[in-house]
């Protein structure tokens, strides 16, 4: 499953993020990962809470990133839930195409290696196309 948390920068989606990651790794029986673009972020994660900073690997699209989440998994199979703070930054994502397409994707590891992805995304509500607006689980 992949689930969004949107809304314009500022209105507080990485505070509703890193709640539910601390929440997640309280119930989870296996492992959590959280995706930012630095690790500024660490010490407000759960110790148990495998933080990733994105931006010391050399990701150029988002098809490297689609890769990068596959190399993650093929590593760790006992991941169950996948935080990814600032979607469209960390997948370099910069029109509405590469983002139904790796959103897409994204449906696809979930399903095949049974992973949820719960990422924030820097758009108000309107602006998610209109068959994503089901994965929306809150607007700020």
């Amino acid at each position: 499953m992949v689930q969004f948390i949107v809304g314009r920068k500022g209105k507080g989606k990485t505070k509703h993020l890193l709640e539910q990651a601390n929440s997640a790794i309280k119930e989870a029986s296996g492992n959590v990962v959280y995706l930012d673009k630095s690790s500024q972020k660490m010490y407000e994660l759960n110790n148990k809470i495998r933080l990733i900073d994105v931006s010391r690997f050399p990701l150029r699209d988002s098809s490297e990133f689609i890769g990068f989440i596959c190399g993650i998994l093929s590593q760790d199979h006992d991941l169950e839930v996948m935080f990814l703070d600032s979607y469209l930054a960390l997948a370099r994502i910069n029109d509405d195409e590469a983002f139904e397409k790796t959103i897409s994707e994204l449906e696809n590891i979930s399903k095949q290696y049974s992973v949820e992805f719960i990422l924030s995304v820097s758009k108000d509500k309107e602006e998610i196309p209109e068959q994503l607006q089901d994965r929306i689980s809150l607007a700020l």
